[in-house]
């Protein structure tokens, strides 16, 4: 997505990098660049306020639930090996996926 005008930085960056905006996890000075991008380019600023009321409401929604640390660990683990450029097969992910959950899964007396 573009507006067609020229930035300093790029749409096709800030939308990159939107959740490590969203999310703080960028330097003060990429924070800043994004600011003036977001003040000059309305198609961008929709899109980072749409995220932001995603993120807003999935927070709201799901933000009292205890993630277990082994899946919190197995998602950073992709989220490095993504980062990284590495591909992580899709079956593994589904696999590890339903284990994940099946050991979370409270037993009940019945089973």
């Amino acid at each position: 997505m573009s507006c067609g005008e020229p930035h300093e930085t790029d749409c096709s960056e800030v939308l990159d990098h939107l959740y490590e905006f969203l999310d703080r996890e960028m330097p003060d000075g990429d924070c800043a660049k994004f600011e003036v991008h977001f003040d000059e380019c309305s198609p961008c600023l929709e899109k980072y306020g749409l995220e932001q009321a995603v993120k807003k409401l999935v927070k709201r929604c799901c933000g009292h639930d205890d993630v277990p640390t082994d899946l919190r660990s197995k998602v950073m683990g992709r989220i490095e090996l993504i980062r990284s450029g590495q591909a992580v097969p899709e079956r593994e992910l589904t696999a590890e996926a339903t284990d994940t959950a099946e050991a979370s899964r409270p037993t009940t007396a019945q089973e």
